[in-house]
């Protein structure tokens, strides 16, 4: 089903609803029914005392085991309930830039400013970072429109120098991408992708050998870890270092170092305007929360609001260099659509990576999220923010409400701040809007800006712009828009999610809960999406329920599901079966591998048992006034042998973490349950009897034991750098034995 206007006023944009939703959601409504009967099942078998359950044997269950299973399967129902509300309506956009070509001449376009934001040269290099801005630099767009601000929380010089150098470099890069219509527009991803330059060998030669010489120098810099006397000499910008203390205590440093208003050094080799390049380093002061992110994005929307107060900003992180030269003109298909546009605060484009290898061994596409349940809240216009690699509407950014008067606002002539004004007297001003004091007293990081006080800031600031009446769109073009670096080792995506999963939860506790506050604000799907998110930490108990209890009770060869020949079987078969083969098609029809699927699964143990699990627990420690966890960067770089082992899908571990020291002995109760329960089996004479009441916890636990291979392997077969530290090797072992062993010494009574 198609939804678009009449001929005679076309719309910029089309939505195309999913094919199949009807028979998905028969299938949904008939699991829901199963899982209904697994209920019923729980409640009507609740034991008392002393039961014969088949065999002659008395098994005394335990009341508080079996409620606490219901209580699992409880939540998991809730869960699963919440999580069909971005399935059920999946929708596909498509942009038609020729009609907004023929219906919008190039003066008529609205400014856009693009926030680039790095926190630490030492994991996010500069030579990467630069990358990223000369892609933006470089867009399909008129560049005087086009204004390029990069946050540098550590005021590094080093990350100044790296931008310095990127400004001469766009003198022959931005012409170059232009003549020969250049994609990806990132120096190192072209260089590193093309095959043939037939047509343009020479330009080729000679841009290659400048980007060399300029990454050459950049990372000499680098490893010295200084800028030589004689490049500082270079620049005037070098001098607002002098006061510079540390990373976290130093003046605002801010520097307009590509501006139409010295011409002499913004015009390319052909003659055009380059795009506004500023850099900023807001000030510090160990005496003020600088609240991270979401800090440095509403200093950017402040300064930038002097200096060009584009009315669209883009905003990426410093690791996501643009794929695709034209989605500024996707984003606008959207935003200036004459009929829907002003209704909407924000596109949001996918999240990609280009070190993804085919099996995706952390899962680190985010397939299901990205790829499926953006689609879904996009079908209820409420995809999420999600950080990076989306166009805002100013107004809607700084908090504005949602009114009809937005209609044709982007239409309307812009103002320029710089008529009558020389850049020392634009750079003073804009230096007072980042200093760590102007927030004091305002409703920045409240109500107008990038929402404080929660790790998922973006998602949270998302949410409110919903609140505020606004919608939003989710876009995935055929050429995707951006590329980033996913983490490459098992406890960076541990860390990241055990960040991602702990701001949600922050979400649901503050007073913009969706569940609530979001009553009668937003749609009721998009309540159950955004608090699907929200409940991520709580599934850790769930998890570790069904990881631990029916694998401990197999020792005691005590059943706690039915039978293969009870009619209750059937209920638990098909959700396990049918939950399964829904999630394996839904994997593989959007791009997945069978194998891929695997390790998504693994995955989802694994953050289910770890990352949730400390979530939890850090949220909780919060409430009795325990101090936050630390703020970590994701690592965008790898030493060489954690490369090879990435290259090949071997799990890294390495380091002696506590998120490993979970995993581990989960495995391994696992693992001595199973060669328990197989031990007794291979000693009985009624061995196939025994199976058949043990055969859905069986199941369960061999599952556990298969998925956990990689463990084992880096527990005991594993010799590189990469295995688990011995360390962990030992305290989980010893773990898991005793857990085993006070289980199995219990009296027949089992609390």
């Amino acid at each position: 089903m198609v939804v678009k206007r009449s001929d005679d006023e076309e719309s910029l944009f089309e939505t195309t609803k999913s094919r199949g939703s009807f028979l998905h959601r028969l299938f949904s409504l008939s699991l829901f029914v199963a899982i209904c009967f697994v209920y019923a099942y729980r409640l009507t078998h609740i034991p008392t005392g002393g039961e014969d359950h088949g065999g002659g044997e008395d098994y005394y269950y335990g009341t508080w085991t079996w409620l606490g299973l219901l209580a699992a399967e409880l939540w998991f129902g809730l869960y699963w309930v919440l999580a069909q509300a971005f399935r059920w309506n999946l929708v596909f956009r498509k942009t038609f830039k020729k009609r907004l070509a023929q219906r919008y001449e190039e003066s008529k376009l609205p400014k856009v400013d693009i926030f680039v934001c790095t926190a630490d040269p030492d994991i996010e290099p500069p030579i990467m970072v630069i990358n990223t801005v000369l892609s933006l630099m470089a867009y399909d767009y008129p560049s005087e429109k086009l204004s390029v601000y990069l946050s540098d929380d550590a005021a590094s010089d080093l990350t100044f120098y790296a931008l310095l150098e990127a400004s001469l470099f766009a003198k022959h890069w931005l012409p170059f991408c232009k003549k020969f219509n250049v994609q990806p527009t990132s120096p190192a991803a072209y260089f590193n992708n093309i095959l043939l330059h037939h047509n343009h060998a020479k330009e080729f030669a000679n841009i290659k050998k400048l980007y060399d010489e300029m990454k050459k120098r950049i990372e000499d810099a680098t490893k010295l870890g200084r800028i030589a006397s004689e490049e500082r000499s270079k620049h005037k910008g070098f001098s607002q270092w002098d006061s510079y203390s540390s990373r976290r205590d130093h003046d605002t440093i801010l520097q307009i170092i590509l501006h139409k208003k010295e011409p002499h050094n913004s015009k390319d080799e052909d003659g055009n305007y380059l795009p506004t390049l500023v850099y900023l380093a807001r000030e510090k002061r160990p005496q003020y929360h600088h609240n991270f992110k979401a800090g440095a994005m509403n200093s950017l929307l402040r300064v930038s609001s002097v200096i060009s107060n584009a009315k669209i900003i883009l905003n990426v992180d410093c690791d996501m260099y643009s794929n695709s030269s034209e989605s500024v003109r996707d984003a606008l298909c959207f935003l200036m659509d004459e009929e829907k546009g002003h209704e909407i605060a924000f596109v949001q484009f996918p999240q990609k990576f280009d070190n993804i290898l085919k099996h995706d061994i952390y899962s680190s596409t985010l397939l299901t999220l990205i790829d499926v349940e953006m689609h879904g809240a996009d079908g209820y216009d409420g995809p999420l923010y999600i950080g990076t690699c989306c166009f805002h509407r100013r107004d809607a950014l700084c908090g504005m409400k949602f009114s009809d008067r937005y209609k044709n606002d982007l239409l309307k002539s812009e103002r320029d701040n710089c008529i009558g004004v020389n850049l020392n007297e634009l750079e003073v001003k804009s230096k007072a809007l980042a200093s760590c004091t102007y927030e004091e007293n305002t409703l920045w990081g409240k109500e107008m800006g990038v929402i404080y006080g929660c790790l998922v800031e973006d998602v949270m600031t998302g949410l409110c712009i919903h609140l505020q009446g606004w919608k939003s769109v989710y876009y995935s073009p055929p050429r995707k828009a951006f590329y980033g670096v996913a983490p490459t080792t098992l406890l960076q995506a541990l860390v990241q999610h055990k960040r991602w999963a702990e701001g949600e939860l922050q979400i649901l506790l503050s007073k913009h809960c969706p569940a609530f506050y979001g009553h009668g604000r937003i749609n009721l799907a998009l309540q159950m999406g955004y608090s699907y998110y929200n409940c991520w930490a709580l599934t850790s108990l769930s998890k570790l329920c069904y990881s631990i209890i029916p694998s401990l009770y197999l020792l005691r060869g005590i059943p706690l599901f039915p039978k293969m020949s009870s009619i209750w079987f059937i209920p638990f078969a098909y959700v396990i079966v049918g939950e399964s083969a829904r999630s394996l098609l839904e994997f593989v029809l959007f791009g997945g591998t069978i194998q891929g699927w695997w390790n998504d699964l693994r995955m989802v143990l694994y953050k289910g048992t770890s990352s949730y699990l400390f979530a939890l627990i850090d949220n909780i420690s919060k409430l009795f006034g325990l101090p936050d966890s630390p703020f970590t960067v994701t690592a965008k770089i790898m030493e060489e042998d954690v490369s090879e082992r990435y290259e090949k899908q071997v799990m890294e571990f390495g380091a002696a973490s506590p998120l490993f020291t979970v995993l581990a002995t989960l495995a391994l109760l696992n693992l001595f349950c199973l060669l328990g329960i197989l031990k007794e089996l291979a000693l009985s004479e009624d061995w196939f009897e025994t199976y058949k009441k043990m055969s859905l916890q069986i199941l369960l636990c061999g599952f556990l034991v298969l998925i956990n291979i990689p463990i084992y392997q880096g527990l005991f077969l594993r010799k590189d750098k990469g295995r688990l530290p011995s360390s962990i090797a030992i305290k989980s072992t010893v773990l898991a034995l005793s857990i085993c062993i006070l289980f199995s010494m219990l009296k027949d009574k089992l609390l």
